[in-house]
């Protein structure tokens, strides 16, 4: 009888593969042994000089089919003097296991990778268990999950539902998943004027004024109240730039960047041309011509609380005795491509120490996660 599959060392394992994007550093190599190896159908999508990977257990086109979701790239180290543990080394110190991507998301893909193995050799089910893992969630995600979800389009595939395995969890195991994201909407206004001497401020154009008064106008506007999945959508000013070392030159130019967190009160498409307008209102009044340059990363979405939240959610409170808070909270994920394929919900780890220097897992959670994902599996296939 094959042993089960131990969701730790596997963390382990995929911590010392240094994935830091766009590097797929071996990971999906190791995840595609692993799943291969349980007689799950592996195909890697790379594209755009992204690793991606696709795992199927039973048969494509299958009634039913559950779907995991989740990375293995990792953000920079920063300053590495300033970890005390190697941050590839997966260390493991008084109950916590250190390195880069143990919480965000290396034992995340573990545990579900875990649990699929073990539940597929102990249980096979009547359909198909699906795992799409990718290397770019960290960096411009075009050619991650994106790429996933297109070749599984041209393939066929499909997922029924699936459960992006993030961190979800504030403070403790259990507390909270995802059934939705607020949209991410970037902006940058780079405001032109006339450059000239500070002493003859007459004989130019300063772009100064007009960027100081478009970001009041910005920032003095209330988005909106909140709805009853969300909560108020954010503005916030991140950065004005001039470029301009000198006291006594009025520069020609000038940029100003926001980032709007938004709820479903709003669309990527209205809120920019809001934005186009309140910039065109600013040139009106101060004679400088502004370009604005708008990205958007992601548009709000709400799976509606149901039959998906409701079988994650039983099954945490099984394993944890905590009946998890259904939340919107948060930046972005891959669940905003998810969300256009299948219902998707977001459970994972307490991600208090995601991105930071000393980056750590309490070990016990890794266990404790496997053993949700294989319940979930066993009660949707029940």
């Amino acid at each position: 009888m094959t042993s089960p599959i131990c969701p730790v060392e596997l963390t382990a394992s995929l911590v010392r593969c240094p994935s830091v994007t766009p590097e797929e550093g071996g990971a999906l190599v190791l995840l595609q042994a692993l799943l291969e190896d349980a007689g799950f159908f592996c195909a890697r999508v790379d594209r755009g000089g992204v690793s991606n990977l696709f795992a199927r257990w039973g048969d494509k086109g299958a009634d039913r089919s559950f779907g995991f979701n989740g990375h293995t790239d990792v953000v920079p180290l920063g300053r590495i003097e300033d970890w005390t543990q190697d941050p590839f080394g997966a260390e493991i110190i008084d109950g916590f296991m250190y390195g880069r991507g143990t919480t965000d998301m290396k034992s995340g893909v573990a545990a579900f990778a875990a649990a699929a193995v073990d539940f597929v050799r102990e249980t096979p089910p009547e359909g198909a268990v699906i795992l799409t893992i990718t290397g770019d969630e960290e960096g411009d995600a075009v050619d991650g999950t994106v790429a996933l979800l297109d070749w599984m389009h041209e393939q066929g595939e499909q997922m029924s539902v699936c459960l992006v395995g993030e961190p979800t969890s504030p403070d403790y195991m259990g507390q909270m998943m995802k059934i939705g994201r607020r949209g991410s909407l970037t902006a940058w206004f780079t405001v032109r004027g006339k450059q000239g001497h500070s002493a003859y401020p007459h004989r130019a154009l300063n772009p100064m004024p007009a960027v100081a008064r478009l970001s009041d106008r910005l920032c003095s506007r209330v988005l909106d109240e909140g709805t009853d999945h969300f909560d108020a959508s954010t503005l916030a000013l991140v950065s004005i730039e001039t470029g301009n070392s000198a006291t006594n030159v009025i520069p020609a130019e000038t940029t100003a960047c926001v980032n709007i967190r938004f709820n479903d009160t709003h669309s990527g498409a209205d809120l920019s041309q809001w934005l186009h307008q309140e910039a065109a209102a600013v040139d009106k009044e101060f004679g400088t011509q502004t370009e604005v340059k708008i990205k958007i990363s992601g548009e709000s979405f709400l799976t509606p609380p149901g039959p998906l939240s409701n079988l994650i959610g039983q099954a945490v409170q099984v394993e944890t005795n905590q009946v998890p808070e259904l939340s919107t909270t948060g930046g972005t994920s891959d669940a905003r491509f998810v969300k256009n394929h299948c219902p998707v919900v977001e459970f994972g780890l307490v991600g208090k120490t995601m991105h930071a220097v000393d980056e750590r897992v309490e070990v016990a959670q890794i266990h404790q996660l496997k053993s949700i994902y294989g319940r979930i599996l066993r009660d949707y296939f029940a």
